[in-house]
């Protein structure tokens, strides 16, 4: 099944102005189905499987394939398999900079985007494909109905993966999202020259998992790992949040004269691969289950990320005494802050409101799992998940 991904417009807007797009993103997102349906709204594109060995040997003299091709839009999908390509790509922009000439994907990793921008900086723009949104898998309703909520649910559970979201039942999406982790842990990791061992990295993601949400102590994942080191950990991490599996959220820096929280919350970014590395099976065994709140807290910071403008920066507030925002979304000067809640009558605390006033937001909003929104006070609302979208929208 086709859906509309709402980053198509960015990728063909930017395509319209940059030489290059980059779009990253995770294993399996549906990098290569989007670029297919770029690929048809441009005449004569063509488009290259670097992980194919007749699409490699193309390139094995990159300059002349690009001459061949220079009036077409030229698709790269896996370009991290081929890193040096990136220092051919940057003669050849800067002999022609006309837009829409190169389409690059990638599945993110520290080493790719380093590559990319010491390589191409200035000449190309980025683009990051989340897994499916619930905008991108239904239309708005006209009114609240049960296909709704099913769908919330199904996406919930399943996350945003194509395949695990599609496929024909829960026993068979969990069979895929465990399958992936597999793979994603035994082959595209050390295509990525990642070193690690796969098992390793799988304890530590399914430690991971059963702190989603939580402050990340280094320390402590260390000791229940068998005395690794805090750096040994901090470096697993950053492996997983380069692959994009994984996101850390900042505290919130900011000089209030108060004690603020100092370390990450950490956050599998999938919701079903979140599942599928606990074990919750269905529906029925998520909302029951102690990480439930935390991870529809997950899902709604997704949406928050997908749907914030590229260059907002997205943090957390937290304070000793207790004040206490999920996300604090800094764009052109202003606060944006969003509180989650699992509940269909969500309340916040006292440490909410004194974190908005702490953090000098403009507005304020609640997301939780409701059919439509209302007014708590003067800018602070009460938000469905799909209405995020339309926060940054203006």
């Amino acid at each position: 099944m086709m859906y509309h991904r709402q980053q198509l417009q960015a990728i063909a807007t930017r395509l319209s102005y940059y030489p290059g797009v980059v779009l990253l993103g995770a294993r399996q997102v549906g990098k290569s189905t989007l670029a297919r349906t770029v690929a048809a709204s441009h005449a004569k594109a063509v488009l290259l499987d670097l992980e194919l060995p007749e699409d490699r040997a193309r390139l094995a003299h990159a300059p002349s394939f690009f001459a061949a091709n220079k009036d077409r839009l030229v698709i790269l999908d896996e370009v991290q398999t081929m890193p040096d390509l990136f220092s051919q790509l940057r003669p050849e922009i800067d002999a022609d900079r006309r837009p829409g000439r190169f389409l690059i994907l990638g599945s993110a990793s520290g080493k790719l985007l380093r590559q990319s921008a010491e390589s191409l900086a200035g000449r190309v723009s980025y683009v990051e494909l989340a897994p499916l949104l619930l905008n991108e898998v239904t239309p708005e309703p006209l009114q609240p109905s049960a296909a709704d909520l099913l769908a919330l649910l199904t996406l919930w559970q399943r996350g945003g993966f194509p395949l695990s979201f599609t496929a024909p039942d829960d026993a068979m999406s969990l069979l895929w999202r465990r399958d992936f982790i597999q793979t994603f842990l035994q082959r595209d990791l050390p295509n990525l020259g990642v070193g690690i061992a796969s098992e390793t990295l799988h304890r530590f993601w399914r430690m991971l998992a059963h702190n989603h949400g939580q402050l990340f102590n280094a320390s402590q994942l260390g000791q229940a790992l068998g005395g690794m080191s805090h750096t040994a950990v901090t470096r697993y991490l950053d492996v997983l949040c380069d692959a994009m599996v994984v996101r850390r959220l900042e505290p919130l820096q900011t000089n209030l004269g108060k004690r603020l929280v100092k370390s990450p919350k950490v956050y599998v970014r999938d919701s079903g691969v979140l599942h599928a590395l606990l074990g919750i099976s269905g529906t029925a065994d998520l909302q029951g289950h102690p990480v439930g709140g935390h991870s529809w807290e997950g899902l709604v910071i997704e949406h928050i990320a997908a749907y914030a403008p590229p260059d907002a920066q997205l943090s957390f507030y937290r304070t000793a005494a207790g004040a206490e925002l999920d996300v604090v979304v800094e764009h052109g000067g202003r606060k944006t802050g969003f509180e989650i809640k699992l509940s269909s009558a969500p309340k916040v605390s006292r440490g909410f409101w004194q974190a908005c006033e702490d953090t000098g937001v403009g507005k304020a909003y609640v997301v939780a799992p409701v059919s439509s929104g209302w007014m708590l006070e003067k800018d602070v609302q009460v938000i469905p998940l799909r209405s995020v979208a339309n926060v940054f929208a203006i």
